[in-house]
């Protein structure tokens, strides 16, 4: 990919945290990482989402940390997704919010639990919930990675949450997918304790739904059209 094809992507991908109501003023942020350069794009510190433009996204080297493009500051939650970069070789996309029923799940320290085959469908498992920690050095990224095969999500106790994925734009799907069914959850524990879904059948709903939903469009194969106007083209 393109180091301009990346900007358009994180900076849609940004964008889509405001439309879908996961950040309040300038909070939150997302990451995308092309993997054969090593080189990543951030949103800047404290600009408006509604002036985000691509070139206004900070490109960072993986390995250094050193900024290499970008005339303004990268997001202080920078060290956290290098963090996760560095030690998840398999994503592409970071995506931090602070989203209503998510940070509400977090802030009192609780997981999210498998009571829905929608969680069973995105995440696999339960949303794990990280104890406290302070923003210091590599602390949040290392809560993070001792979670990191539950499932592409994670609350951190009275901050927010962080998702992950292939990409910028799937980073941002998961994070839209966590705040609902938190707050369905949510909504389920007013009535009664939620009935959970064994994680065995979970694993079933979520292979399913990553190897069969959607559309397959199959590739399409050259067609040879006789001369005489009746072959498989005519």
């Amino acid at each position: 990919m393109s180091l301009e094809s990346l900007r358009e992507e994180v900076c849609r991908a940004n964008k889509m945290l405001q439309q879908y109501g996961l950040v309040c003023l300038h909070s939150g942020n997302v990451s995308g990482l092309d993997r054969s350069t090593g080189r990543l794009v951030i949103k800047p510190s404290g600009v408006d989402y509604e002036t985000l433009t691509p070139e206004d996204l900070v490109e960072v080297d993986l390995i250094t940390g050193k900024i290499l493009s970008g005339h303004l500051r990268p997001s202080v939650d920078l060290p956290h997704h290098l963090y996760i970069y560095r030690n998840m070789p398999g994503v592409g996309g970071i995506a931090h919010a602070h989203s209503d029923y998510a940070t509400a799940w977090a802030t009192v320290g609780r997981p999210i639990p498998l009571c829905l085959t929608e969680i069973a469908d995105y995440f696999g498992a339960e949303i794990p919930c990280a104890p406290y920690v302070d923003n210091e050095g590599d602390n949040i990224g290392q809560a993070i990675i001792r979670y990191r095969n539950r499932a592409p999500a994670i609350l951190l106790a009275n901050h927010g949450a962080f998702t992950w994925g292939p990409t910028a734009i799937d980073a941002v799907k998961l994070a839209i997918a966590l705040e609902d069914v938190a707050k369905k959850a949510f909504l389920a524990c007013q009535l009664g304790k939620p009935l959970e879904i064994p994680l065995e059948e979970a694993r079933k709903w979520y292979d399913k739904y990553h190897h069969g939903y959607g559309q397959i469009v199959p590739p399409r194969t050259p067609t040879t059209v006789s001369r005489g106007g009746s072959g498989p083209g005519a």
